[in-house]
């Protein structure tokens, strides 16, 4: 999964524990969102103006305009008493997502299209990648799909 993915989740994610042990775990209640995520490079993002794309899977496609907002790293700020902390620091990246209706391990077409700062049009590029499936809170919890990619100067990338 992706940072930009599974900080979303993480994010999002409201555990549930349980009463009394009688369950072996806990698993986070979590709503994972059904999106594509793309993060632009460092090195590209001051070129992007406007990003637009497509994902095609299990003869399904969804495509729309990326609102991009700064990303970031996080930052570890160590441990105090038992207490640990991080930071997010902005990275110089730009990241956006897809909404999708579903989201498979089946194979994934993504076309990414748009616009330079300056108005000229931006190179298309394609990819066709599997979305990862991931089980970050144990196989009892069941899986997490994600689908990242990153785009650069040369073009679309999955993100692992």
């Amino acid at each position: 999964m992706g940072r930009p993915g599974l900080l979303l989740v993480l994010i999002t994610a409201a555990v549930s524990l349980p009463a009394c042990g009688s369950t072996p775990s806990a698993c986070p209640a979590i709503a994972q969102a059904t999106a594509v995520s793309v993060t632009v490079s460092a090195d590209y993002a001051p070129r992007v103006g406007k990003l637009h794309l497509r994902a095609c899977q299990d003869g399904s496609c969804k495509e729309g305009d990326l609102e991009l907002r700064p990303g970031s790293a996080s930052v570890d700020q160590g441990c105090a008493g038992g207490i640990c902390s991080a930071t997010a620091s902005p990275d110089g990246t730009a990241v956006g997502m897809l909404m999708l209706e579903t989201l498979t391990e089946s194979p994934m077409a993504i076309t990414a299209s748009g616009a330079a700062t300056d108005g000229s049009a931006l190179p298309v590029r394609t990819l066709e990648f599997h979305p990862q499936a991931a089980y970050p809170f144990g196989k009892e919890c069941g899986k997490v799909v994600s689908a990242s990619v990153t785009l650069d100067s040369s073009g679309l990338h999955p993100r692992t």
